[in-house]
């Protein structure tokens, strides 16, 4: 575009001359634009974080996530905000906190709570679900299939159900005259069904009673522990679930006052004071869910996004428990564990 000043319009002989004119009118055609840009950039993503746990609680995931998120180039409150909502072990909330989230509108929604993933996809058929921590998503009509989720929801899938036979295995490598084992889970997750099932065929093949005990919260969980005795219940594996976790050094209380090995999923039990875990490590999970939220900002769909499945698999004992219990565990076992809690 050519521009025609007159020089009445700049005033002859005046301080304005004709160039420093033009660049004015230029500079005004030009920023704009770029003043568009940078506002586009500059925006603040707004990410719903729900889970089944307080966040005091769930404080190790939570970093976990904001580091993932750090390593991707993201600072927290200032490229993105959490909206954080927990359920605090009553999973009757959850509904009522999607509609909140939905409400306000969030860009992106993680959850690591099985519990949570039914009442997210009521809520909304367009805000991105990213899941931390999924047992059997397809068998849970959750998704289509791994490689192609469809719909609005992707994540990573755990392995719980699938590594319930090594457990089993494990656990009874351990305490070898244990036979009757009870399988500990919350009737109101959705894990809890699949990991029985591959327990019980497991079990039945290696001439184990597998007992399902159903746990939804603190009372049940102690009533559960005090008629372990009547049921001879001998070892004990639980399911991954927020009641449990928050919950978990409760239980490796009541586990170790009824001089019973546990066995359990996340390294995070074993810390606080059960005898042994096998399983993904939690916290690489939840770390490795900013990559698919990274994915979600940039443009790519949900439906579009493969779940990830774990290739690795950790053995953590806590030999301070093993000691506690009677328990006398092969070196060959300690050097094949990938941790060993003193």
């Amino acid at each position: 575009m050519i521009f025609y000043i007159p020089d009445v319009v700049l005033g002859a002989g005046k301080a304005m001359r004709r160039r420093e004119f033009i660049s004015i009118v230029c500079g005004a055609t030009i920023t704009g634009p770029l003043a568009a840009v940078a506002q586009q950039a500059a925006k603040v993503w707004r990410i719903g974080f729900l889970a089944g746990t307080p966040r005091q609680a769930n404080s190790g995931n939570y970093d976990s996530f904001v580091e993932g998120m750090r390593q991707l180039g993201y600072a927290e409150n200032k490229d993105y905000v959490i909206e954080y909502r927990t359920a605090n072990q009553q999973y009757e909330r959850f509904p009522e906190l999607a509609r909140e989230l939905v409400r306000l509108k969030v860009d992106v929604i993680v959850t690591g709570a099985g519990a949570a993933v039914r009442s997210l996809q009521d809520a909304t058929t367009t805000i991105p679900i990213v899941w931390v921590y999924a047992t059997d998503p397809v068998g849970n009509g959750f998704v289509a299939s791994l490689a192609h989720p469809g719909g609005n929801i992707t994540g990573l899938a755990a392995s719980s159900n699938d590594t319930a036979p090594k457990q089993l295995e494990l656990l009874t490598m351990i305490a070898p005259s244990a036979s009757r084992i009870g399988v500990l889970g919350n009737p109101s997750n959705p894990n809890f069904a699949s990991v029985l099932k591959n327990a019980q065929v497991a079990g039945a093949r290696a001439g184990f009673f597998i007992t399902p005990v159903a746990v939804g919260n603190v009372e049940e969980m102690e009533r559960a522990f005090a008629a372990f005795g009547e049921q001879r219940i001998q070892g004990v594996i639980a399911t991954t679930d927020a009641v449990f976790f928050t919950q978990r050094e409760r239980i490796a209380e009541l586990a170790l006052a009824r001089r019973l090995p546990t066995m359990f999923s996340q390294r995070e039990y074993v810390e606080a004071g059960g005898l042994m875990s096998y399983g993904e490590n939690l916290s690489d999970f939840v770390r490795r869910a900013a990559v698919f939220v990274d994915k979600i900002f940039k443009g790519a769909k949900p439906a579009d996004l493969p779940i990830e499945q774990p290739t690795q698999f950790h053995l953590v004992i806590n030999h301070k428990t093993a000691d506690a219990l009677g328990l006398a565990i092969s070196p060959q076992l300690y050097t094949f564990a990938d941790e060993v809690i003193e």
